[in-house]
């Protein structure tokens, strides 16, 4: 309930009552962070708009919830509007090339068959759902698979300036060795042919300035992720795992790899953790739980567990991912937490390099 109406209500005492508000995952209050933009006071309404860092943010309505709170103690103030606004931090850049998007997160495993693509193309797509700009490479050039998982059938095309465009889909950027060759054609190359090819597919490919650029990683700890991880200012890598034993073990080595080239580990995601029975039991097809035991063992964040849903296969096959066409699913609304989840630690990652922050579990 908020306070008695007071004609002496000014922006100072706004400003004081959400400084005691606190950014759920940076720790600092909201207006040390210079979240709020556009304050009005008419009389005792209030209004003004909070800066996120990313349009994804799982937590808004945290923040939300704790501004008025905060609000409701002030005398004068007989009415709160919040707007919502993102501007989206930068990794930085550490690598050789020139980056197209503020921040590169790598998808990873140790083995293929886990969904890595999957999950990949489903958190890209929640990211451009939330408002962002989002561009997805394939990086995986033996085994191509995001045009088909969304649907885009593409012959590329130079602009003026001869790049190549990047095709379109589901309100993302795309680029794959799928657009180069046929369906059925196997590429054959060895390791420097693998280097130029990703390479071009950043500097010969006319990607519009984008908030996050999602890099779909071919399994193992080859070629590709030599390239992906010295050429690009990667902000950090998440590594896809099965619950089984065999799965967390080649997992922890693509994880290994990262940090061996010096990448941040975002953290673990468990995909086909379980399927869930019509009568409301869970069937661990391939055991449970091995996601989050390889992020304790390694000491990294475990993101979290998305079920197995024929609609997943479905919607794969058909171009339309489940995120689109099944968002209220289990499955759906999953790989959606894991999407706001990774932006989330993106930005907290961004803040406390720019600001020079030690992480907690750094210090002794």
């Amino acid at each position: 309930m908020f306070g008695k109406k007071n004609p002496a209500l000014t922006a100072d005492q706004v400003m004081m009552a959400l400084a005691t508000v606190q950014e759920p995952e940076l720790h600092r209050d909201l207006v040390t962070l210079d979240m709020i933009k556009d304050l009005r006071l008419d009389g005792g309404q209030v209004s003004f708009t909070i800066m996120l860092t990313t349009p994804a943010c799982p937590l808004r309505d945290v923040m939300e919830r704790d501004v008025r709170a905060a609000l409701a103690k002030v005398p004068g103030v007989t009415g709160v509007k919040v707007g919502w606004d993102a501007r989206v931090t930068s990794g930085g850049s550490r690598g050789t090339l020139k980056m197209p998007a503020r921040n590169v997160v790598a998808i990873a495993s140790g083995k293929g068959g886990v969904g890595k693509s999957t999950v990949a193309v489903n958190v890209a797509v929640a990211l451009a759902q939330a408002g962002a700009r989002v561009g997805l490479l394939d990086a995986d050039i033996y085994g191509p698979n995001t045009p088909m998982m969304l649907g885009v059938s593409y012959k590329p095309v130079q602009n003026e300036h001869g790049k190549i465009v990047p095709a379109r889909a589901h309100g993302l950027e795309l680029f794959s060795m799928g657009f180069m060759a046929r369906a059925e054609q196997a590429v054959i190359w060895r390791g420097p042919m693998i280097d130029k090819a990703i390479r071009q597919f950043l500097n010969d490919v006319a990607w519009s300035d984008l908030d996050y650029l999602i890099v779909d990683m071919p399994p193992g700890t080859g070629d590709a992720q030599l390239t992906v991880s010295q050429a690009m200012s990667l902000v950090g890598a998440v590594i896809v795992t099965l619950p089984q034993a065999v799965s967390q073990s080649d997992a922890r080595r693509g994880l290994e790899g990262f940090r061996q080239m010096e990448v941040p580990v975002l953290g673990v995601v468990e995909n086909m953790s379980y399927l869930a029975l019509p009568d409301g039991t869970r069937l661990d097809v391939f055991g449970h739980g091995g996601g989050r035991t390889l992020a304790q063992a390694a000491g990294v964040p475990f993101i979290g567990e998305i079920p197995l849903d024929p609609q997943v296969r479905v919607g794969g096959d058909a171009g339309t991912p489940i995120v689109v066409s099944h968002p209220q699913s289990a499955a759906g609304l999953a790989l959606r937490a894991v999407a706001q989840d990774i932006a989330a630690k993106v930005s907290v990652a961004n803040f406390m390099n720019q600001n020079n922050v030690i992480p907690i579990t750094e210090i002794s």
